[in-house]
């Protein structure tokens, strides 16, 4: 079933359209939501929950848009809101950690792919997962809304309530420790390496 027909039968409450866009979105909803809580089991509710609630909304929704960007805030929202209230705080203690890289090599892994492959996805998503967590969480909550979730610069500053500039600044300061980080895919040893931030920028999702 192609997108434009599900969402049209989601509009006029035909279930078959939501599980249609179900199988089209489930795994990069659950994948955005396990990159802001980091943790697998939250991530998975929280998708299943956003798809409640954007087939309670889909009358809400332009048809005439992609659907992926409009769902995706709606993830990215319910994510950030399962931080604030401290269902999840991402841990780096060294047993978390390994679990998280085990997690997301699984999300991130392709049934169809040989040995060779799949260690090589298993290899990538253990180095973005360090690099990814090693971030301040202000800036972890901007990449994966801005480049992830697909949201504009304007839009992260909305959601997370600070001025479009400091959100900008979160970008390219993430950009910078990224691209060193991920370098040949290597892990970097000094979580503290980049920039630093302001002494004043909120934290969101608490601690930097």
């Amino acid at each position: 079933m192609r997108e434009v027909e599900a969402v049209a039968r989601a509009k006029r409450g035909d279930i078959a359209g939501l599980e249609a866009l179900v199988r089209a979105h489930q795994l990069r909803a659950v994948r955005t939501a396990y990159l802001i809580v980091g943790d697998r089991s939250v991530a998975e509710d929280i998708a299943q929950q956003a798809f409640l609630r954007a087939y309670q909304r889909i009358d809400q929704f332009d048809a005439s848009r992609p659907f992926a960007p409009w769902f995706l805030r709606i993830v990215a929202n319910d994510a950030l809101k399962a931080v604030e209230r401290g269902r999840r705080t991402v841990s780096l203690d060294a047993s978390d950690e390994a679990a998280g890289v085990a997690a997301l090599a699984d999300l991130l892994a392709d049934p169809a792919a040989g040995p060779a492959e799949r260690l090589e996805e298993a290899e990538r998503a253990e180095a973005v997962w360090r690099a990814v967590q090693r971030l301040p969480a202000a800036q972890r909550a901007a990449v994966v809304l801005h480049y992830y979730a697909g949201l504009s610069t304007a839009e992260v500053a909305g959601r997370v309530g600070d001025p479009a500039p400091t959100v900008r600044w979160r970008l390219h300061a993430a950009r910078k420790r990224l691209q060193g980080w991920l370098r040949g895919w290597v892990s970097p040893e000094d979580g503290g390496a980049g920039e630093q931030e302001p002494a004043n920028e909120r934290s969101v999702g608490g601690g930097r």
